[in-house]
């Protein structure tokens, strides 16, 4: 239905939790219920009001969810968004300032965790794809199946797949968090990172998630991922099923290899630092150094 159907309560809960209280600045992530009316009640407790949105709130797939982001676009006094074409969308519909991102990792919630016999027994997998159910995905894991890759999936929602009378063989439970879902990468030998086709994504959060975490990544050949791991040295790259097949069941015959491009991955990651830290410190920077 959109976010503009849920901002009433939003505007009628507020007042009550601002109080009289000022603030440099307000931080709204993602804002699919964010309206302008809520940004203008916002502004009078606030000086800088800035927008993160790591979806693409212009794209088809999320229209109808982002609806009053749209709106609100103009009366935020910065849009962060994680894709190039969203700048010049934001700008089209009046953004008053625009910053473009890589997504990022956070260096608590990805920091690589002690593996236990345990864990490393309970959540140990030769493949692993974990994240949520999109049309695309269910035919692209059917043919890894099918190409005999030892596949492990979780996530949310792939009851909802056609392929379900396939995959459900492979599927080890929906959504993790916390330990649970650092565990699971780190005791994958071989991460998949798939994009969302819906979302124009040229690389995911898992992109940088899985080689802090220490994990080996295995993604999709783009540009983006290309700018930020060299190929065959700190991370692995694909851009059929066939070749996704091939390149992970080299990478399982080879643990010395493997190991050391996911050393080299989480190396790089640091190098890089695309951390949630960073990337709020550049925000707020740029936030305030516009009157």
């Amino acid at each position: 239905m959109g976010g503009q159907f849920l901002s009433p309560w939003v505007l009628r809960a507020l007042p009550a939790k601002l109080k009289s209280d000022r603030y440099d600045l307000c931080y709204v992530d993602s804002g699919e219920i964010v309206s302008p009316g809520v940004i203008k009640l916002l502004r009078q407790h606030a000086g800088k009001v800035v927008n993160y949105n790591i979806d693409d709130p212009f794209g088809r797939r999320d229209i109808a969810r982002f609806s009053a982001y749209r709106l609100s676009v103009p009366f935020y006094d910065l849009c962060v968004v994680v894709r190039s074409e969203n700048v010049e969308e934001a700008e089209r519909l009046g953004a008053r300032d625009v910053l473009r991102l890589f997504r990022s990792s956070d260096e608590v919630a990805h920091a690589p965790r002690l593996v236990t016999q345990e864990a490393a027994a309970r959540w140990c997998s030769e493949v692993l794809f974990l994240g949520t159910w999109f049309p695309e995905r269910g035919p692209f894991l059917v043919d890894l199946i099918n190409l005999g890759v030892p596949l492990t999936i979780r996530g949310a929602n792939w009851q909802k797949a056609r392929e379900w009378p396939v995959l459900k063989r492979y599927f080890k439970g929906g959504q993790l968090q916390g330990d649970d879902y650092a565990l699971a990468l780190q005791c994958a030998k071989v991460n998949l990172g798939l994009l969302s086709k819906g979302n124009r994504d040229l690389h995911t959060t898992r992109s940088l998630e899985i080689p802090a975490l220490g994990a080996l990544l295995c993604a999709e050949r783009t540009a983006e991922h290309l700018a930020m791991y060299r190929e065959g040295e700190e991370a692995l790259f694909w851009s059929s099923a066939e070749e996704c097949a091939k390149v992970c069941l080299d990478a399982l015959r080879d643990d010395e290899r493997r190991q050391r491009i996911a050393a080299a991955g989480h190396s790089r990651s640091i190098v890089n630092g695309y951390h949630n830290e960073n990337a709020m410190r550049v925000i707020v920077d740029r936030a305030f150094a516009k009157p």
